[in-house]
């Protein structure tokens, strides 16, 4: 498939940003839209394609962008036999951190667990960054200045995007300091501001707070957590996903036949979404996406992205809000997260809010 902005683009805007009042959205991600597994996973590997054969292999190491790109970023390690972790803003047992920033987001600290970074350096070669979006390049440039202040000269770096965005200026500058710079769509950013005009039917934002549980909402704990936020080998992370969905497929209580949504939680994409593939692969019609921590404007033109929003209590920390937007009446839900146990409030406000149109809840906790 020829990918292009006009095919993936979408423009939504921001709430309670000045610091970027748009939001770029690419329908195909399976993040805020819902989206066909198959197809999320064709165009992760169509990036990979982009990455030269001399990236591959265990001397390169995938580092992926949370939240957005998580699964971007390990679905690239898969496809070149590399070691992967991503970073984080959640936190993490017995991690020391290197902190950096990401400017025009939300939640604007980003983190990398450093002690795995100092463990694994010395085997590898290369550094690649993977995000679904590259506008400026300065939230790849700021976690490089961290890195050479710890660690000057041990690798080099490039960076692979589904989208970039970065004018002639700033790509100048990243082949001057030898970033190599690999993307599957070239982006102008000029009209995104002025694609948010026009907009004036509210779209709606639902309290699940009174909505009643679905008939048999199930329960179900799976072994063999490999979390990503910790240096792995693809192949290890792949194997151990592939045993989360054995276990989602012997134990679960609903046919995994008919209509089907499959969420992740924030930060955990990855290992749902090779679980939603897998049941699309058995016949099943699968749609996939997640919740995010972006507070995202809703308005009820169809053209707009996105129309109805939910607003929750995150998995991870019930005093943070989460949302998840557009749901819509399913067969089966499979809700997947690597949140622990302690946190009952993010979980049950999810389900509450899935509840308002769908009866069979499965959630899926691997941790």
């Amino acid at each position: 498939m020829v990918y292009n902005s006009k095919e993936l683009v979408r423009i939504a805007k921001r709430e309670n940003n000045p610091k970027r009042n748009y939001l770029v959205i690419n329908r195909l991600q399976g993040k805020h839209i819902p989206v066909k597994p198959a197809e999320a996973l064709a165009m992760f590997r169509a990036l990979a394609d982009q990455v030269p054969q001399s990236y591959a292999g265990p001397r390169t190491l995938v580092i992926g962008f949370a939240e957005t790109a998580t699964a971007i970023g390990a679905a690239l390690a898969s496809a070149l036999g590399a070691y992967y972790i991503q970073t984080t803003r959640e936190e993490v047992a017995g991690a020391e951190y290197l902190y950096f920033s990401e400017e025009h987001s939300h939640a604007t600290q980003q983190r990398l667990v450093k002690n795995d970074l100092k463990r694994m350096l010395p085997d590898v070669d290369r550094i690649l960054f993977a995000e679904d979006e590259v506008t400026t390049g300065k939230t790849i440039r700021h976690l490089i200045d961290r890195l050479e202040e710890e660690n000057p000269g041990q690798v080099t770096y490039a960076a692979a995007s589904i989208l970039n965005g970065m004018d002639a200026q700033a790509l100048e500058d990243w082949k001057s300091r030898r970033i190599s710079v690999f993307y599957l769509v070239k982006t102008e950013q000029a009209d995104y501001e002025q694609a948010l005009q026009g907009y004036v039917k509210k779209g709606i934002s639902l309290d699940s707070g009174c909505a009643a549980f679905g008939k048999h909402v199930v329960e179900l704990e799976a072994d063999g957590w490999m979390d990503a936020r910790r240096l792995v080998f693809s192949d290890a992370y792949e194997t151990a996903c592939m045993h989360l969905w054995e276990q989602v497929k012997e134990r679960s209580g609903f046919p995994l036949t008919g209509r089907i949504l499959v969420l992740g939680t924030e930060e955990f994409m990855y290992p749902a979404l090779l679980a939603a593939e897998q049941m699309e692969r058995g016949g099943a019609e699968v749609w996939f996406h997640a919740t995010t921590r972006s507070p995202i404007a809703v308005y009820e033109e169809e053209r707009y992205p996105l129309h109805v929003r939910y607003p929750l209590p995150s998995f991870y920390d019930q005093n943070r809000q989460t949302y998840v937007y557009d749901l819509g009446v399913y067969d089966s839900v499979w809700i997947f997260t690597d949140a622990h146990c302690a946190e009952r409030e993010g979980v049950d406000a999810l389900v509450r809010a899935v509840s308002l149109w769908n009866n069979n809840i499965c959630v899926v906790r691997w941790c």
